[in-house]
């Protein structure tokens, strides 16, 4: 990776990613927990998943708890990658700056 992937480097974004990509493989978080863990409004939450889950980052499930409506967030497997080569890239920014 040559430069940060802008999607991913959204400072609300890299909450998201963070978050998700400390989940076991295929597990996944409730939006509620999830807006908790980011500090971020229902509103804006949802504007960055769609911006990941358009970019293939996360995929979203919705159903019902009763007559409750509940959405589930995952990292998807090219999410994965994507965050671990961020993580990656910025690792070797630090390396040459020692």
């Amino acid at each position: 990776m040559d430069s940060l992937d802008e999607v991913i480097h959204q400072p609300v974004r890299l909450k998201i990613m963070a978050a998700l990509k400390a989940l076991p493989a295929r597990e996944s978080i409730e939006f509620v927990r999830l807006r908790a863990i980011v500090g971020a409004t229902e509103g804006n939450l949802g504007a960055h998943l769609a911006t990941l889950e358009k970019c293939g980052y996360v995929q979203m499930e919705k159903d019902f708890v009763g007559k409750k409506p509940r959405t589930s967030i995952a990292i998807t497997k090219e999410g994965r990658r994507a965050f671990e080569g961020y993580v990656d890239h910025l690792r070797s920014i630090l390396d040459g700056a020692a």
